[in-house]
């Protein structure tokens, strides 16, 4: 079935077809959409924004469907699934410039770019969808060495609500690029993105298991062995859920990404420190392809997970006294992310993502049962308000809960209005508000500011 007589080709699937339910289904939700659209280009993806425009459908953009609020899908609307615009070419060996779809996954790309001894800095899983994670500024393993993914990218091509297509970098629409490099989902579809590759030749990855029996001066230990370390080295802290009866345990997960050619006794330096912080229970490192870092991602059966951050400008005693208690209350794991490095040398107001100044970014997971209800998520959730207070904003990649008062908290405000004004300019109807939703300056002067 055609969207229009223009493109009869065009893949999609309405509930009564083959194929819809798993369509429809996203990580972290379920829907019924009235219309999947699966485009094979860019022609199609601006036929389908214009029909999903012409006919007032609420329109999910998917990547790799892992959106913690289930955005990739919805309810009697359209969802754009970019599952066709997956491809990863290189443009330009002799700059590693790489084009990558919107619709590819991160483990996709890995593999692509192995053979030549590249790589990009990434989420945590292979499944995940280069477009959503970029968008939201895209912290991954190789972040303290790299930066972020955005910092890698040098141009993007986006249909916009009027069913243009656009190529936004520091040249062309130069307003959209920076929105796009932080803002999220609100400005377009992301068709591709041009990015320059790393040279990656092999990396230093695994984790070490702690006996955890003094949460507080584990994480100071680690925030000092942190502080020191050499940019090539990001790692992550995770302290693991207290349950009743058994000892509590943390572990650190680490990736050193040397330059080719480094003495592995480079890496042993740099990774020793977190060997010391503590009562080791098992380590498992070893020097692997990037590509083989990335796990698939798990979602428990009969489940609703539940996720809150805060960027952290430093980690004190106060944060870290807050992180202690919210351990020792509650059922939640805690993880603390190693920035700094390359994420700090890009001026705040470069990119959307304005948080350069953050020593980590602290992320409480709770696992519920798949039936309560907000009230209970608000209740669990009581303790993670300690933490959050010492927080200056919110990686939105990570982030559960999208309400207006909690996109306007993400961003610094000059960074929101900043991202008001341009999603005025190319989306001012707010097609796009499936999203961590940055509602268009007109509206903002009209119903004054979300928070």
């Amino acid at each position: 079935m055609s969207l229009t007589d223009t493109d009869p080709t065009t893949e999609v699937l309405r509930p009564w077809d083959d194929g819809y339910d798993d369509a429809a289904s996203v990580f972290f939700a379920t829907g019924r959409p009235a219309l999947v659209v699966r485009p094979r280009d860019a022609g199609e993806v601006a036929s389908a924004v214009r029909h999903a425009v012409r006919h007032d459908l609420a329109v999910s953009v998917r990547s790799g469907g892992h959106s913690p609020l289930g955005h990739s899908t919805n309810d009697g609307g359209m969802v754009i699934d970019l599952a066709h615009l997956a491809g990863v070419d290189v443009l330009a060996a002799d700059r590693r410039l790489v084009r990558v779809g919107g619709g590819a996954t991160w483990g996709a790309v890995a593999e692509a770019l192995d053979p030549h001894g590249w790589a990009l800095t990434s989420g945590d899983t292979a499944e995940v969808g280069v477009g959503g994670l970029t968008l939201g500024g895209g912290i991954g393993w190789m972040v303290r060495r790299y930066g972020l993914a955005i910092d890698n990218l040098v141009a993007a091509r986006v249909v916009t609500a009027d069913g243009r297509l656009r190529t936004a970098s520091a040249e062309q629409h130069p307003d959209l690029f920076w929105a796009l490099r932080g803002g999220g989902g609100n400005f377009g579809v992301v068709v591709d993105l041009d990015f320059v590759a790393q040279p990656v030749a092999t990396v230093h990855h695994g984790t070490v298991a702690y006996q955890l029996d003094d949460a507080a001066h584990l994480v100071r230990g680690w925030r000092t062995a942190m502080r020191s370390a050499p940019e090539a080295l990001s790692s992550t802290l995770v302290l693991m859920p207290r349950l009743p009866g058994v000892q509590q345990t943390a572990m650190v997960l680490l990736c050193y990404a040397g330059a080719p050619g480094t003495p592995v006794t480079e890496a042993d330096a740099a990774i020793e420190p977190l060997l010391e912080l503590g009562t080791v229970t098992a380590a498992s490192i070893a020097e692997c392809s990037y590509v083989d870092i990335l796990e698939a991602a798990q979602h428990p059966p009969g489940a609703r997970l539940v996720a809150r951050n805060t960027l952290v400008p430093t980690l004190g005693d106060g944060v870290i006294a807050a992180i202690t208690r919210l351990s020792g209350a509650a059922p939640v794991a805690i993880a603390l992310r190693s920035l700094g490095g390359a994420v700090a040398r890009v001026a705040a107001d470069a990119t959307a993502f304005a948080h350069r100044d953050a020593e980590a970014l602290v992320v409480c997971g709770l696992m519920l049962p798949e039936s309560v209800s907000d009230a209970d998520v608000d209740r669990a959730l009581e303790p993670w308000r300690a933490v959050a207070a010492y927080g200056t904003g919110t990686y939105i990649g990570f982030q559960g809960s999208a309400t207006a008062e909690d996109v306007a908290a993400a961003y610094p405000s000059a960074t929101y209005a900043r991202l008001a004004e341009v999603k005025r300019r190319y989306d001012p109807g707010n097609v796009f508000a499936l999203n961590h939703n940055v509602q268009p300056a007109s509206a903002l002067e009209a119903e004054g500011p979300a928070a």
